[in-house]
């Protein structure tokens, strides 16, 4: 069974709830606190990013520093991301013609509103995904590998990828999905994914350690200005923290306690609060990140409630 995650409380009232399930890891790598069904396979979409720019780096992609921590992220479309995502495609010798993710809005409103004030329209470079789109066909590149495909399952990179996340979570990924952005999606079961973040965090050496150290050197290219991922890492120093669309997060300390999130009804609103409660069930000191800890509700523009995490058991 679901347990309920978090309420939504409008002026004492509990408006609504959040049903969903989470696996958290001690840093001995122990299953030390599960909600719900831990172990059931979930699609972890934009979580799988780090793991993906791991794998293009083992691959032999040139990143490093802002450009492989957006390999790693989903950013959120500002002008500074745009152009580290055109800097990693003019290396390799391509343009943006060549990425398979689809045009967007960036997700940051001023910087919309910006563009459509000059009248510019939607564009694949302002997709949150392109810094990993990029990334791939950097890879691509460096191994003489077809770019018009780097898409399909079975392309190289793609069963790359595949490796990578079974060997950081420990099992063997499936089903195989489609994600928005329209690259291979992997399943994995949520104490995978737990698992999967904690090996990076924990990650003494080679690309895992790289990718680790770039996310956290350069959080605002995970995220962007005022993202949720990004101020979690601001606020925990060392730690790692990756949203996905419908309800999934995992984040990880630097000592190696480790949370994966899904909220079953999809929605990203509680899933940091929810992860900051389930690392300070396993001792992990998350104080420094008190303000994320719940979520205003609002009300004629001011406070009138929250989202408030629930202890465990709360059906």
């Amino acid at each position: 069974m679901y347990e309920v995650l978090a309420e939504v409380v409008r002026n004492g009232f509990v408006e609504s709830r959040h049903y969903g399930s989470v696996a958290g890891l001690a840093p001995d790598g122990t299953l030390a606190h599960s909600r719900g069904h831990a172990h059931e396979t979930v699609l972890p979409r934009s979580t799988t990013k780090p793991f993906q720019a791991v794998a293009c780096l083992a691959a032999g992609a040139p990143l490093a520093g802002e450009r492989l921590a957006i390999a790693a992220g989903s950013h959120t479309g500002e002008d500074f991301h745009v152009k580290t995502v055109e800097a990693i495609l003019a290396d390799a010798g391509l343009g943006a013609g060549a990425l398979r993710c689809p045009p967007s809005w960036p997700e940051d409103e001023p910087t919309r509103a910006s563009l459509i004030r000059a009248g510019a329209g939607e564009s694949r470079e302002r997709m949150n995904c392109s810094g990993k789109h990029a990334a791939m066909l950097a890879a691509c590149a460096a191994n003489g590998w077809p770019t018009d495909t780097y898409l399909d399952p079975e392309h190289p990179l793609q069963q790359g990828v595949r490796t990578t996340m079974g060997d950081c979570a420990g099992e063997s990924p499936s089903p195989v999905a489609v994600d928005g952005c329209g690259a291979p999606l992997f399943g994995l079961t949520l104490v995978g994914l737990a698992r999967a973040i904690r090996s990076l965090a924990l990650a003494q050496d080679g690309p895992s350690r790289a990718v680790a150290d770039a996310m956290r050197a350069h959080p605002e290219y995970v995220g962007g200005t005022g993202h949720v991922n990004t101020e979690l890492m601001r606020a925990l120093p060392g730690s790692l923290a990756k949203g996905g669309a419908e309800g999934v997060l995992v984040a990880a300390t630097a000592a190696g306690h480790a949370v994966a999130v899904k909220v079953i009804d999809g929605s990203p609103r509680a899933t940091t609060a929810i992860a900051l409660r389930a690392l300070a069930a396993l001792g992990a000191d998350t104080s420094p990140a008190a303000a994320l800890a719940t979520v205003p509700v609002l009300g004629g523009g001011r406070p009138v409630g929250e989202i408030r995490t629930t202890p465990e058991g709360h059906q």
